[in-house]
């Protein structure tokens, strides 16, 4: 039975090829426990021992055989080591059978793994989606472990949030990095292009102006200008006198000029304070008035319609909508990543807060735990009913990408040992019934 010679009798820590031999002294680093190397030693101690016995049985019979008629006896031993003999041989055939074909002989029905390599893949990725990717036990499993309180308790740990802030971090700037600036430019121009420049927006402002010019909101607006109008007509007395100087005919008098102006300041003044004093003017309510119409207008006025539209064109044309999403763009990119730079920033702060906060209370709300428990049972449920098939498939085609021979080492690495003790047991086993059955004739026969 052959075993991969790398596998054999190179140590765990192999010196290169052409190293020389190691230095006087040099400390030989053993076999890692549970490794391939330990394991292909204990299979080759194992295989040494039932050749070691079959070789026994050999020359136990050779003697016996021998001197069987000068000590009659004999032939009890004899017969054991005989029995002995073809029990060890058969064995060794038959785990031998297992992985390669005996003695090189293409014997039917041997070297069994090698040729059924396929089929064994086929079957051992069936059997693990029969018995282990079954959603109801994943769902028990994932149920006993009680993910969310252990989860929850490490996020409200010292170093849990910590954690997760780093990570967080690490996978922005890794997105960032990714992400090409003006694909995503692209992405935010199409955006408003498609949710702000194509519906018309006469109709939808319209609606927010009838309601609120409906509820009165803009009075405080109508209010602000009228006091402002107020203001400027009391601090202008000589910029409107200027005004009416400037509008009257060449050959009326300087003083008559005076005092037009004066007059009609004065009036100016009154009335403003008048519209600035009374809710109720007849200024305010034609504002009203207009304000209102407007909103209809914008609705269902065609050629009011197609005007906001023009504006809409005007104020937000390419270039402004490009410059605007370069500009949203650079200032969420730039924000985010001197945020999640900073440890000290309120985005980073603030983030730990809550996660430290909600898996205190994974840990303290027995509720939300348990919903917590029910999702991801949930989702492991439904992802291993989706995708065993495919997860089993890994098994399988790992297995048919495996070299023939190197699935039959492999597997008699895994399990050659505990085979070897077949060999032995067939050995002391056959010797048992050699001597039984030479027994049992010698009684029956003489």
């Amino acid at each position: 039975m052959q075993v991969n010679s790398e596998q054999t009798t190179r140590p765990a820590a192999a010196r290169p090829p052409h190293a020389g031999p190691p230095a006087t002294g040099a400390a030989v680093v053993p076999p890692r426990p549970g490794s391939d190397a330990e394991k292909a030693a204990a299979l080759r101690k194992m295989k040494l021992l039932a050749l070691a016995l079959l070789i026994v049985m050999a020359v136990i019979f050779v003697v016996a055989f021998a001197l069987q008629k000068q000590y009659p006896w004999l032939e009890y031993v004899r017969a054991a080591a005989e029995g002995g003999m073809v029990g060890a041989l058969a064995d060794w055939f038959a785990v031998t059978a297992l992985f390669k074909y005996p003695m090189g002989i293409k014997i039917p029905h041997t070297a069994i793994i090698p040729r059924r390599k396929d089929q064994i893949g086929a079957s051992l990725g069936e059997f693990v989606e029969t018995n282990f990717l079954s959603e109801q036990v994943v769902q028990e499993k994932l149920a006993s472990v009680d993910i969310a309180r252990k989860a929850g308790a490490w996020l409200s740990g010292p170093s849990g949030a910590e954690r997760v802030a780093k990570e967080g971090a690490a996978v922005i700037r890794g997105a960032f990095k990714v992400l090409n600036d003006d694909d995503v430019q692209a992405v935010i121009e199409s955006m408003v292009r498609k949710h702000l420049l194509t519906p018309p927006w006469g109709p939808p402002v319209g609606r927010l102006a009838e309601r609120i010019f409906a509820d009165g909101h803009h009075h405080t607006l109508v209010d602000l200008l009228v006091d402002r109008t107020v203001d400027w007509v009391r601090d202008n007395h000589e910029t409107v006198s200027r005004l009416v100087s400037d509008r009257s005919p060449q050959w009326v008098p300087q003083f008559v000029d005076g005092l037009v102006g004066d007059k009609v300041y004065v009036e100016i003044l009154k009335f403003t304070k008048a519209v600035q004093a009374d809710p109720q003017h007849q200024v305010r309510q034609s504002i009203d008035t207009y304000l209102t119409s407007l909103a209809q207008d914008l609705q269902h006025d065609p050629v009011m319609i197609a005007r906001a539209e023009g504006i809409k064109a005007q104020v937000l044309g390419d270039p402004e909508v490009r410059e605007l999403a370069s500009r949203t763009w650079g200032t969420i990119k730039a924000a985010l990543l001197g945020a999640v730079d900073d440890p000290h920033s309120e985005l980073t702060v603030k983030f730990k807060a809550a996660v430290h906060d909600f898996g205190t209370r994974l840990v303290v709300d027995p509720e939300l735990a348990g919903k917590v428990n029910a999702w991801i049972g949930d989702a492991a449920g439904y992802l291993v009913k989706t995708y065993r098939s495919d997860i089993a498939g890994v098994i399988t085609d790992t297995v048919a990408r495996w070299d023939a021979e190197e699935t039959s080492q492999k597997i008699e690495l895994q399990v050659g040992k505990d085979l070897q003790f077949i060999r032995i047991n067939g050995t002391v086993v056959g010797a048992l019934a050699g001597l039984a059955i030479f027994t049992a004739a010698h009684l029956v026969f003489g």
